[in-house]
């Protein structure tokens, strides 16, 4: 006897587990239970499971009975000639979609020739195993797999051509790459998603060696004089947005050149960049604390009084400028209505980004890293036949790795640029390397990639021979230019005095007990002096009681301790305000907190 299960729900038992199980596949390749329907035996406990709800991965493979594939050759054709279609060979119970739970009780194949009397079902493709972005790595099957994993998130921060109406949208935070390249090494999931339409990367001639240490710890370098020729040249797009917002009352914010009687006016220097309607023009270069559209708003607070005097209160000014550190050209404005029919300006900013030092690159394999230097084009390393890479790799990032696809690409995507193909590198269906490598030699260069390199600061050949081909590579989204903050002095948060945290208000970046270590370790320890005084209070304290004092303005300032009055020495001494606040808490519980004062001379 075998419990049954519908959805999770206790509804019977069956006597003969094997053959229900059967049974109800049986009726789903036949059309009499919905397609959707999943069952799965469970022989420790005993169980049987039949699964339809939402909300499961499910995904399709071929049946296999008696060791064939019920896929025949004629079927095939019928497909490909349109006759009939994939939902027809579902119907027909060719294929059937299994969910994590049934695939327990399956056992399949991935090629045709694996196929033996135990297996149930047979993959597609061999590809389909990994999703679509990890598919997208060609030679993906000679990586290791977490390298594999890395790869396909990699690629879904590359820089690319994300839309082909962008020039109308107005999205949050993107960029747009100025000259995307289809890939020489493709897979076949680069046709089925349309990859052409809309790449994320370009073709770069990379050279595998060290160039004076500036590619240490995955660091790479990139040959200047590609990127002043436009190589990985990108442009930065972000919205800012300003609605009319209504108040009660019938009051109502407006978007206007402020008048100089509100309240809150900045400076006629401020505002240069608005129009007539307090909208910024089209083309304008704007800096930080530049106005990009303005606004007045009505008073904050009203009182019952001036509800019926609304001329005396003062508007407020409400402007949107940029914050701190911000630039850009106002790219594109857009005047319309929001769902509550209030008035709505967005305009969009636009920012050339061009490589520098700290931008991120990637393969398409998972070996991630930044820019180290930009080297002028007359000290790169260049190859007898004169050719100059556009970006250097360091060797040490192959060993741990064990993405050897990475160094069969160099040489698959140096025989398409050669012969003027494309090469096909999907997962386990890949061209061998062997062909490449004789293919590579017919086209009269060496079979293992390698060329001979001089140095181009010396003229001198180089000892050994330099590991070069052509790759795909991406510029990611990581930009040292969105993530370059500093502070000299700034705003500093109410209840602690301490600098406020994050870029976007101006803050500061801590210090810890490791950061201090390392300072000290550099023989800067008197630098900790300045960091770490950042919200320094000198206080009165009282050398009786131990407790903090304070200082009566009605007789002239004086310290006065809590206890004692004017009866007692009162010490100023300097301490952390954060200290004094974990005192004011200690003190709050109902705790004495004495300070046991000493002369520190």
């Amino acid at each position: 006897m075998a419990d049954v299960y519908l959805n999770s729900k206790f509804i019977g038992v069956t006597d003969d587990m094997v053959n229900f199980v059967d049974d109800v596949k049986d009726l789903r390749r036949k059309g009499t239970l919905p397609e959707g329907v999943n069952v799965y035996f469970d022989k420790e406990a005993n169980e049987v499971h039949i699964f339809a709800d939402e909300g499961r991965a499910r995904r399709p493979v071929i049946i296999i009975k008696e060791g064939k594939s019920l896929l025949t050759e004629k079927q095939l054709k019928q497909l490909a000639e349109g006759e009939i279609s994939w939902l027809d060979l579902v119907r027909q119970g060719v294929i059937e979609y299994l969910d994590a739970a049934e695939e327990e009780n399956a056992l399949v194949a991935y090629r045709e020739e694996d196929l033996t009397a135990d297996h149930t079902h047979m993959e597609i493709s061999p590809v389909v195993i990994s999703g679509i972005t990890t598919s997208l790595v060609p030679f993906g099957n000679y990586n290791q797999s977490s390298r594999l994993i890395i790869g396909s998130k990699n690629q879904k921060q590359a820089l690319g051509f994300y839309a082909a109406n962008y020039h109308l949208r107005m999205d949050m935070d993107v960029s747009l790459l100025h000259y995307p390249q289809k890939p020489i090494v493709k897979t076949k999931i680069n046709d089925v998603v349309n990859y052409d339409e809309h790449p994320s990367g370009q073709n770069m001639v990379v050279a595998v060696m060290c160039y004076d240490g500036y590619n240490m710890e995955d660091g790479v370098i990139l040959n200047k004089a590609s990127v002043e020729k436009g190589l990985a040249r990108s442009t930065y797009f972000r919205p800012v947005s300003v609605e009319e917002l209504r108040y009660s009352g019938g009051l109502i914010d407006e978007i206007s050149v402020p008048d100089k009687d509100v309240k809150g006016y900045k400076s006629e220097q401020d505002y240069r960049f608005l129009e007539g309607d307090g909208i910024i023009y089209p083309e304008a270069k704007v800096g930080e604390g530049d106005v990009i559209i303005g606004r007045t708003s009505p008073p904050r607070f009203l009182s019952s009084l001036d509800e019926y005097n609304l001329s005396n209160s003062a508007r407020r000014e409400s402007s949107i400028s940029l914050k701190h550190g911000e630039h850009g050209v106002a790219d594109f404005v857009v005047v319309t209505e929001n769902e509550e029919g209030n008035k709505l300006v967005q305009v969009r900013l636009r920012e050339e980004r061009i490589p520098e030092i700290g931008d991120k690159f990637t393969s398409r394999h998972g070996q991630k890293g930044v820019t180290g230097i930009l080297v002028p084009l007359q000290d790169i390393p260049f190859s007898a036949s004169g050719i100059v890479p556009d970006l250097i790799f360091t060797p040490h990032g192959i060993s741990s790795r064990m993405t050897i696809s990475h160094l069969i690409e160099l040489i698959g995507a140096k025989v398409g640029a050669l012969a003027g193909r494309y090469i096909d590198g999907t997962l386990f269906e890949s061209e061998k390397e062997e062909d490449l490598r004789s293919e590579l030699l017919d086209l009269g260069f060496r079979e293992d990639g390698t060329e001979i390199f001089f140095d181009g600061r010396t003229g001198k050949q180089m000892l050994a021979k330099i590991y070069v081909g052509n790759m795909y590579y991406l510029r990611l989204r990581h930009m040292v230019a969105n993530k370059m903050q500093s502070r000299a002095r700034g705003p500093i948060q109410l209840l602690t005095r301490q600098p406020t945290e994050g870029k976007a208000k101006e803050g500061g970046l801590r210090l810890g007990e490791m950061e201090k270590d390392t300072l000290i370790a550099h023989g800067a320890s008197l630098l900790l002096k300045e960091r770490f005084d950042a919200d320094r209070i000198i206080l009165p304290v009282c050398e009786q009681s131990g407790l903090m004092g304070f200082y009566d303005f009605r007789k002239n300032g004086r310290a006065i301790s809590p206890l004692f009055g004017e009866n007692s020495e009162m010490s100023d001494i300097e301490m952390s305000y954060a200290f004094k606040l974990l005192l004011d808490e200690i003190r709050s519980l109902g705790l004495y907190v004495k300070l046991n004062l000493k002369n520190k001379y």
